[in-house]
């Protein structure tokens, strides 16, 4: 009877208790062990709510919480029976008891809890997040829901979770379709025999995780949507939509002109193998036109102009390699610098087993010649951006310690050995671009170009939070004239789309501080560290941008310079039509380094996505600033960036559904912004070939879907405005305003696609970039 009465009085304290008694709970434990569901769920939940406080106060005062544990059993059991998974992990949570889960999903709710359990990640503080996402990692593979598993082991860029997916999945169709996923993060990647058994198939797979098919793919998309014919500039600039005085005065400072044509031309026709400039086929003018373009390039020029041919022949290797090779024989150094720059682009996101790149760059890294030297070692950079390759960090870190380098070298240097061993916190690399810094005079530490030196250690540490912390120990002791510098470098590359709240107020209390004009320089990567931090999730990114215009009100000249790229980066190849404005406003700032940078920042918001808008916007500066040659230079850039690839490519270093950040395309992001913060001596002096940084971030932004022998099959797909649908009751529809069309297709940025027909089942669950669809086995046509 005592029990039965502690029951009742269990259930009457749900109303009649004092706040905070907890007297629900004090008799459910008094009372029987009976059926806790049958008092309802309202019950439940307070239960519920009152054992997460008791829980608290019993660790705080080190008491048993057995008794707890066992309830909390009931309660999980009864919420997963009552498709509420929410609250079941949430309760889990706060008892610090998540691992209980992964008996009670079953087939049916094991993917509403998965996703609640990844979408809460983002909002947990460390080590918390990495734990919940294990644990999801543990339900997928459990259910054999593979390629949900892979991603979240690439998120938690665990390699030992990848090999296990593989290991455990038998079937040779799925591992492409993992294939395929790890391409397009960029992971680099070894198949193994225990991995996959037969020969041939391993070769056949580790052929996609080196992207070998990918130029093959976006040119598939480009015939389907009928924009093969190259553009020349013209096409791009519409001189002939201004009115009169902006025609009239574009033959003005015709060298620099002649460069940015060569860069609109680089981006617009990327990966489309022609164009009007460099590829005019020789026949037709008996001896190669191409060579005249080039020609009309002044000293440095010839380099951007002869690397340009490299982002045409973007992805494809073979085609790349020979028409560049020409370039090898010429007598003028910039040329050749331009070529072995082409060579890096032309790789770039493709491995090959033969490395090419390395075989013909290699013999040019000793060369006395500097921008001989820089042309081969960003080669190499951006053409083994992220593969951790040994021969590379043996052939680069010597240039580093070398006395005689010109330190442009050396700042190229560094950046090339952060990319390629982007993310892996390697430590001989470390030391080594530390004592680069260390050795640097007086003098050279205040040459822009120094500056890219942490940046290149900061690469390093990309996205691997407290890992940084010993380096950045070190760091306080250089020179405290980039001591600063290097301090937020370090720090905003550490903890890049890690969305940490504590991390951007940091940087926010360091824009804050007003100081003398003069050579503080850090302010700088602080503002772009507020923007890599907060791009992880949309609520901080919001935030973030409204953090940044209140900057641009307050803030002095070096911050609000670094406050458009800051708006770049987090919209980037997203045209947000709020962010748009505040950058068109600010491409008429008085002060001329703030316009630089908010015209670039419109080309990297709208990049990839021919935006009209921003196309318009473009135009219209390009005769407001018709006379002045440098910020005319930025406005071409910009438009060549919005008509990246004729609309078919992306800047976002965000995939699959926003999930997955690929540290190689951000780090060229970085690079590139970093750069732009002193435009003056970098891209408008004679490195403007940093500008091809950008191509570590470019990939189609396509849905091709491919057939089992991965040709490609045109399917109806609906494509719309994706929906949040996390935690939501039924079965909510995930895309809104959809369009049907057949496949292959462009997403833009927050779109979602899912099947239009049954007759075919994705082996992805997230469609983007190659799918493979294997027939529907109980697919019937409809008579």
């Amino acid at each position: 009877m005592q029990k039965l009465l502690a029951d009742i009085l269990s259930v009457l304290a749900l109303t009649m208790s004092a706040e905070g008694d907890r007297e629900s709970l004090k008799y459910r434990l008094l009372g029987s062990e009976g059926d806790i569901g049958s008092w309802g769920h309202e019950y439940v939940r307070n239960l519920a709510g009152e054992i997460a406080q008791e829980y608290a106060k019993r660790v705080n005062e080190e008491a048993s919480v057995d008794d707890l544990i066992e309830l909390v059993e009931q309660i999980v059991a009864f919420h997963m029976k009552h498709n509420a998974e929410p609250e079941a992990v949430d309760l889990l949570m706060e008892v610090e008891f998540l691992d209980l889960l992964v008996k009670h999903v079953d087939s049916t709710n094991y993917k509403r809890t998965c996703l609640y359990l990844t979408s809460s990640a983002r909002y947990l503080p460390g080590p918390d997040d990495m734990s919940v996402l294990d644990i999801a990692y543990t339900i997928y593979t459990k259910f054999e829901e593979y390629p949900s598993a892979l991603q979240i082991a690439l998120y938690l860029d665990n390699m030992q979770h990848v090999k296990q997916v593989f290991t455990s999945c038998p079937d040779l169709l799925r591992k492409k379709q993992f294939c395929y996923i790890l391409a397009r993060q960029g992971t680099s990647f070894e198949l193994d025999e225990e991995m996959c058994g037969d020969d041939d198939e391993r070769e056949a797979l580790q052929e996609i995780i080196n992207n070998t098919k990918l130029s093959e793919g976006y040119l598939t998309l480009a015939r389907d949507i009928e924009v093969m014919e190259p553009k020349s500039p013209e096409d791009i600039y519409k001189a002939h939509l201004l009115d009169g005085r902006a025609s009239a005065g574009a033959s003005v400072d015709s060298a620099r002109q002649n460069l940015a044509a060569t860069f609109v031309n680089a981006f617009v026709n990327a990966g489309f193998g022609q164009d009007k400039l460099m590829t005019v086929p020789s026949e037709a003018s008996s001896g190669g036109s191409s060579g005249n373009w080039l020609f009309k390039n002044k000293e440095h020029g010839k380099a951007s102009a002869a690397a340009s041919l490299g982002m045409i022949l973007l992805w494809d290797v073979d085609a790349g390699l020979a028409q560049i090779d020409k370039y090898f024989h010429s007598n003028d150094n910039h040329v050749i610098a331009g070529a072995l720059l082409g060579v890096g682009v032309v790789n770039c996101g493709i491995k090959n087993d033969c490395d090419p790149a390395l075989a013909l760059l290699a013999d040019y890294l000793d060369k006395e010649d500097a921008s001989i030297r820089i042309g081969a070692i960003t080669g190499l950079g951006l053409a083994y951006a992220g593969t951790q390759n040994e021969q590379i960090r043996d052939k680069l870190t010597p240039i580093l310690g070398d006395p005689k380098a010109a330190l442009d070298v050396i700042a190229f240097t560094a950046i090339a050995l952060g990319l390629v061993y982007v993310g892996s916190c390697n430590e001989d690399v470390a030391q080594a671009i530390i004592f680069a810094l260390m050795d640097r005079s007086e003098s050279d530490l205040g040459e822009p170009l120094t500056r890219l030196l942490p940046l290149g250690l900061g690469l390093l540490y990309l996205g691997k939070q407290d890992s940084v912390e010993a380096t950045a120990e070190v760091s306080k002791t250089f020179n405290e004239k980039i001591r600063k510098y290097c301090d937020m470098t370090l720090l905003s590359c550490a903890y890049a789309g890690t969305g940490n709240v504590l991390k951007v107020q940091h940087f926010l209390g360091q824009c804050a501080q007003h100081l003398e004009k003069g050579g503080e320089t850090f302010q700088g990567p602080a503002v772009l560290g507020i923007a890599m931090v907060a791009m992880a999730e949309e609520l901080g990114l919001d935030m973030a941008i409204r953090s940044l215009e209140h900057l641009l009100q307050y803030g002095e000249q070096n911050i609000r310079k670094a406050v458009p790229l800051a708006l770049g980066l987090l919209c980037i190849s997203n045209p947000k039509v709020h962010v748009m404005d505040t950058l068109s406003r600010l491409s008429h700032d008085a002060d001329t380094e703030v316009a630089m940078a908010a015209v670039i920042s419109l080309g990297l918001i709208g990049a990839g996505t021919n935006n009209a808008r921003i196309a318009g916007m473009l135009r219209n500066l390009s005769s407001y600033y018709y006379k002045e040659a440098s910020l005319l230079f930025c406005v071409r850039i910009a438009q060549g960036f919005v008509h990246m690839g004729k609309g078919l490519l992306t800047l976002a270093p965000y995939h699959s559904e926003r999930f997955l950040l690929s540290p190689t395309a951000l780090a060229g992001l970085v690079v590139l912004l970093h750069a732009c913060l002193d435009m003056k001596a970098i891209i408008l002096g004679k490195y403007h070939y940093v500008l091809y940084f950008v191509v570590l971030a470019m990939q189609p932004r396509m849905l091709l879907t491919v057939d089992e022998n991965l040709k490609p099959l045109s399917v109806p797909v609906r494509v719309g405005q994706a929906v949040d649908v996390v935690g939501q009751a039924g079965r909510p529809k995930t895309i809104t305003g959809f369009q049907t069309h057949s496949t292959p297709v462009l997403l833009a940025a927050g779109d979602r696609a899912e099947l239009a027909t049954e007759k075919y089942i994705p082996l992805s669950p997230i469609l983007e970039g190659f799918v493979i669809l294997k027939e529907n086995p109980d697919y019937r046509e409809e008579a």
